[in-house]
């Protein structure tokens, strides 16, 4: 073994062992990323903000209660009750409290809490949206770490089948049987299965690193995965049942009937400036006013004569806005066609995810039932191969040729194996939620 490749694999083979101490599940990484996703954190903001949208909603049903006080001083000439001028200073303090009630907003105060509501269910949902989308990436990325863990074993295993047949190439070479120049190739092809092994090693560590940022881990020392336990199997249902099933959980296209609805609501809102509105008011008060140089009543007297109270009732009925009201309700109506078009588009997008993925599933498994029965059928070529080889009716080239081809099959076998395992996990997930 060349010193570089041997310090390269053993430097992988340690960090590899090193980071297979702590392994997490496909389920808790899922719940590691939800909850840790910057984009997720994004969403539940969003959530807390559409909360605080439906308490202020709610809030203006309630009265509004003011009060506020006055002082002001004047000082030289003034004008007197006798219409003369005169040098005086005076002085002025007042106190008053005013309740306001809205009684009849156009009906905007009742649609704006159900459009708080409706924008709220939207929100949530939107939420849970984000997070499907970080749980199928963190299922695609788990299930590549493993991909490449079983190329790397596959690897593995044509370098060991490669030495062993570079150890009785020797053997056959001591006892005459075959020419040196088989050695050196079957030297060259253990360099090539070296490096291979190398490089699955490190495609695996890159996936690995990828998952580890994903789920927004501060560092990747020591992070590794478990491999799965029972994955899903048995006939796949069509497309269509597919779907139809994931149209009643999908989360996206839950959001997209809300907004729908929610831009429904907006338009009734905006309907509301036509209509007229009525409020009911409330006030007291009470003043005390000194003027220097004259009798001034006391401060508590003044207080008892100069208090007044005030009952209103304000009648608003809009003739003409300048078009105001007419242009906010079709610009909500707007955004109601623009909200069906995202409907739609949701829908679309999730009709052709579902049927690619189940396309992709199905082919997956033609590949992998095919690809068992080329495994099977390389292995005893290369069987069959190895025994002509020995007894000298094949050369090194054909030999090393059936090695080829049986380790491509497994290659194409694991290619196979994991891509309809990652469709299969995705059409689940659609058509079940989890």
């Amino acid at each position: 073994m060349k010193p570089i490749i041997a310090i390269a694999l053993l430097s992988l083979a340690a960090a590899f062992t090193a980071s297979a101490a702590t392994p997490w599940s496909l389920d808790s990484c899922i719940n590691y990323a939800v909850s840790h996703n910057l984009t997720v954190k994004s969403r539940q903001l969003s959530a807390a903000s559409a909360e605080i949208d439906v308490t202020s909603a709610k809030d203006a049903f309630l009265p509004t209660l003011s009060a506020g006080a006055n002082q002001s001083f004047s000082f030289g000439r003034g004008l007197t009750a006798e219409n003369t001028y005169a040098n005086r200073n005076t002085s002025n303090f007042g106190w008053n409290a005013g309740l306001s009630l809205p009684v009849f907003q156009g009906m905007r105060r009742v649609r704006n809490l159900d459009y708080a509501r409706t924008n709220l269910r939207m929100v949530i949902e939107q939420l849970e949206s984000a997070k499907d989308d970080i749980t199928l990436n963190v299922i695609a990325q788990y299930l590549q770490v493993l991909y490449y863990g079983e190329i790397h074993r596959v690897a593995t295993e044509q370098l060991n089948l490669s030495n062993v047949e570079l150890t009785r190439r020797r053997e056959l070479l001591a006892a005459g049987k075959i020419p040196e120049l088989d050695i050196l190739q079957a030297e060259s092809q253990v360099a090539q299965d070296e490096l291979s092994v190398v490089t699955a090693l490190n495609d695996r560590s890159i996936a690995l690193l990828d998952l580890a940022q994903l789920l927004e881990l501060e560092s990747s020392d020591g992070f590794d995965i478990e491999l799965l336990g029972e994955t899903p199997s048995g006939a796949l249902s069509p497309a269509d049942e597919l779907f139809n099933a994931a149209m009643s959980v999908n989360h996206s296209v839950k959001a997209s009937r809300l907004g729908v609805e929610a831009a429904g609501k907006s338009v009734e809102v905006a309907k509301s400036g036509y209509l007229p509105t009525l409020s009911f008011s409330a006030g007291i008060g009470s003043s005390y006013y000194k003027v220097s140089g004259y009798s001034n009543e006391g401060f508590g007297p003044q207080m008892r004569h100069n208090l007044s109270k005030s009952l209103g009732i304000s009648l608003n009925i809009p003739i003409f806005d300048a078009f105001s009201t007419r242009n906010s309700v079709r610009r909500a109506k707007v955004q109601e066609i623009s909200a069906r078009l995202q409907l739609k588009d949701s829908e679309n997008r999730l009709y052709k995810a579902i049927v690619q993925a189940h396309a992709q599933a199905i082919a997956a498994e033609k590949r992998l039932e095919s690809s068992r029965v080329a495994t099977e059928s390389t292995l005893a070529a290369l069987n069959a191969m190895r025994e002509k080889y020995n007894y000298g009716k094949a050369n090194a080239t054909e030999f090393e040729q059936a090695k080829t081809e049986y380790i491509r099959a497994v290659s194409t076998a694991v290619q196979a194996k994991y891509e309809s395992l990652l469709r299969r996990r995705i059409l689940t997930f659609y058509s079940t939620g989890r």
